[in-house]
C-alpha cells in the first residue's frame, strides 16, 4: 500500500525527482497518457466530488438508494485511518471521529472544508477501506457548493475497463485501463481478496491513498486505489505480492493496485446506516458480531 503521506514527509516528498508511495497501502494515480484507442463513450473525468485529506485521497460518495437528505459519506482508505492503520482481522464500526475533508471543484480548487462525525467503517481485512459519515448532508453539500457525489457502481469491475484514478492530495487524474483481477494481494500482515491490477500507465505514488477508481464508460466509481509493489520485494509493506488460486506466488515491481467497492452499497440501508447483516452484505464484521 502507498503509505499516507505525514508532516514534512510531504514536502520532502513534493521536492523529490522521484515521487515515492504512502503508507503501503494506497498508491498514487498514474500520469495522464494519451492512452488506448476509447473503446467505449467516454465520461470526462474531473476532480468534482473528490477531497484532499491531511496525507491522503478521498471522496464523497453516494449509494444508488441514497436521499438528498442522508449524512453524506466520504470514502478513503483504511490504512489511511487518523487513528492508525487496523490490525489483520480488525473491523472498527461507529468510532466517532472529527476528521476534515477540503471539499474540491471540477478543477482541483478548493471549495470548502466539510467535517466528518464518525467513521462508519473501516477495515483493512479483505479489502481497504475507511467510510466517514460526515456532518452534512448531500443537499447542503450541492447547494453550498453545486457538487455532487460519486456514486458507487453496484457491478463487477470489467477487465480491460478505461479508468481514472483521482487524487485529491495531488489534484492529479491518473488514467490507465484494468489489466485484470488478484485472487489474493497480500502486503505484510495484510491480505485483500480480488484486486484490480492496473496497466502500467497508471503509476500511483504515495498520497494518492484512497483515490476514488472510475470506470470511464460509466462515470461511477469502481474500485479504490491502494497500494503497489514499490522496490520488487515479496510480500512486504509497499511490496504487494499476487497469490493465484493454487497458491503460486508472482511480484510485479512497478505494478499498482486497487479495492473493488461494488459490494459495499449493499451493506448501506436507509439513511446510509451500515448494516452488516444485511443481505448481500460480505464486508468483514467486527469480532464481537461474527456468527
Amino acid at each position: 500500500m502507498n503509505r499516507p503521506l505525514v508532516g514534512t514527509l510531504a514536502t520532502v516528498v513534493l521536492g523529490a525527482a522521484a515521487l515515492v508511495g504512502t503508507v503501503g497501502t494506497a498508491q498514487a494515480a498514474p500520469q495522464q497518457t494519451a492512452g488506448h484507442p476509447a473503446r467505449h463513450q467516454v465520461k470526462a473525468v474531473d476532480f468534482a466530488g473528490t477531497v484532499a485529506l491531511s496525507n491522503c485521497s478521498g471522496s464523497v460518495v453516494r449509494m444508488p438508494t441514497s436521499q438528498p437528505n442522508d449524512p453524506a459519506l466520504v470514502m478513503s482508505n483504511g490504512h489511511c485511518l487518523e487513528s492508525g492503520m487496523p490490525g489483520p482481522g480488525e473491523v472498527i464500526v461507529n468510532q466517532p471521529s472529527s476528521r476534515s475533508f477540503t471539499l474540491l471543484d471540477k478543477s482541483a480548487g478548493r471549495l470548502g472544508t466539510i467535517r466528518a462525525t464518525k467513521v462508519a467503517y473501516a477495515t483493512m481485512t479483505d479489502t481497504d477501506v475507511t467510510l466517514y459519515q460526515t456532518g452534512s448532508t448531500y443537499a447542503q453539500i450541492e447547494q453550498k457548493y453545486g457538487i455532487k457525489a460519486l456514486e458507487l457502481a453496484t457491478t463487477h469491475p470489467a477487465a480491460g475497463a478505461g479508468i481514472s484514478v483521482v487524487s485529491g492530495y495531488w489534484k492529479k487524474i491518473y488514467t490507465c485501463r484494468i489489466d485484470g483481477f488478484v485472487p489474493t494481494l497480500k502486503e505484510g500482515d495484510w491480505t485483500w481478496k480480488d484486486s484490480v491490477r492496473y496497466t502500467p500507465e497508471c503509476k500511483t505514488i504515495g498520497g494518492t491513498s484512497g483515490s476514488p477508481v472510475i470506470d470511464t464508460a460509466t462515470g461511477k466509481v469502481t474500485a479504490i486505489n491502494n497500494t503497489g509493489n514499490e522496490d520488487g520485494e515479496r510480500c512486504t509493506v509497499n511490496n504487494p505480492c499476487e497469490v493465484d488460486e493454487n497458491g503460486n506466488v508472482t511480484v510485479h515491481q512497478g505494478t499498482n493496485y486497487a479495492e473493488e467497492t461494488y459490494g459495499i452499497p449493499k451493506c448501506f440501508g436507509a439513511g446510509n446506516k451500515l448494516d452488516l447483516n444485511a443481505a448481500g452484505c460480505a464486508l468483514p464484521k467486527p469480532a464481537a458480531t461474527r456468527n
